[in-house]
């Protein structure tokens, strides 16, 4: 850490110091040419050459020497055990940002100029304070299961709940695919906190004039939402929907603190790590972190554009 201080400390000092040395328009264009340098060498050592050698990597076998082509791509969508992995990533990212949206738009809604609408917001947003790993130890007890005996009590809520019904414990987190859903709606509670913060604001830029002149034609709550509210705030439901879908895509967290990405809960991110760190086959992690990076790129460029032309607007 020291040694990377006196680093920026010394490449910063030098570029002040031929800064101070330039003048004019063109020395002014120099001087923002010194200070992106940094940058620039810090994204080709940090992003670019990692994410070449990664693709390189991806062509090689488990140790990373004999060289197997597109192998380890076609493993990914042959395997049996990679196709799940696959499954249960579209089902994160099919359901977690539709939900997590739907449910902050409503809330948004709901709560939106009522008396307790500061607490009520708190509230809700609560689950974005704290980190991935910290949601996902909570959920683990709520998701706990003990044996069916006599003087075991359950800890877990949804069992308990499920005892006081009259049923048995279940073993929640090993049933596939349920354990898949239930570590996903971890994910929907952390972010409808975040959808929910990001529509409200969008509700409230809403025109006052419009609100008001749909009321005097009679719209019923119904319309106003489909109508009015939608409409308006639409370019914001897919920034927020884009947004979520990112951080979907590469989860990793939840997985690896619940299940550890067994009983067939692992995701691609998750996957990656495991063949990489745990499995030690290079070639097939490197693989799968390709395909992740395929995958986020365009819902990227896509949110992108839609904040580009939300601000145009």
């Amino acid at each position: 850490m020291l040694a990377a201080l006196l680093l920026f400390a010394a490449v910063l000092g030098v570029i002040l110091f031929f800064a101070g040395r330039l003048g004019g328009r063109r020395g002014d264009k120099w001087v923002g040419y010194l200070y992106l340098l940094p940058v620039v060498l810090m994204l080709l050592v940090g992003l670019v050459y990692p994410g070449l050698r990664t693709i390189y990597e991806s062509f090689f076998d488990a140790a990373g020497k004999a060289f197997v082509g597109v192998d380890n791509y076609k493993t990914i969508f042959t395997s049996e055990d990679q196709l799940v992995v696959l499954r249960n990533t579209v089902f994160w990212v099919v359901l977690t940002p539709f939900l997590a949206t739907g449910i902050g738009l409503v809330y948004a809604i709901l709560v939106d100029k009522s008396r307790f609408e500061s607490f009520a917001k708190a509230l809700i947003f609560l689950p974005m304070s704290i980190s991935f790993v910290a949601a996902s130890v909570i959920w683990k007890f709520m998701y706990e299961y003990r044996p069916d005996q006599a003087n075991v009590q359950q800890i877990g809520l949804i069992n308990q709940i499920i005892v006081w019904l009259g049923g048995k414990p279940v073993q929640l987190l090993i049933e596939s695919p349920l354990n898949t859903f239930l570590l996903i709606i971890v994910m929907i509670w952390i972010q409808a906190g975040f959808a929910m913060t990001v529509l409200s604001a969008a509700i409230k830029a809403i025109p006052d004039d419009i609100v008001e002149a749909a009321r005097l034609d009679g719209v019923n709550a119904w319309s106003m939402f489909r109508k009015i509210t939608v409409p308006s705030v639409r370019p914001t439901i897919v920034v927020v929907l884009t947004t979520i879908g990112i951080g979907t895509l590469k989860v990793f967290d939840i997985v690896r603190t619940m299940t550890g990405g067994n009983f067939k809960t692992s995701v691609v991110a998750n996957e990656f790590y495991s063949q990489t760190f745990r499995a030690d086959n290079q070639g097939l992690g490197a693989a799968l972190a390709v395909l992740l990076f395929i995958l986020v790129i365009p819902v990227v460029a896509y949110n992108i554009r839609q904040v580009r032309q939300s601000e145009a607007r």
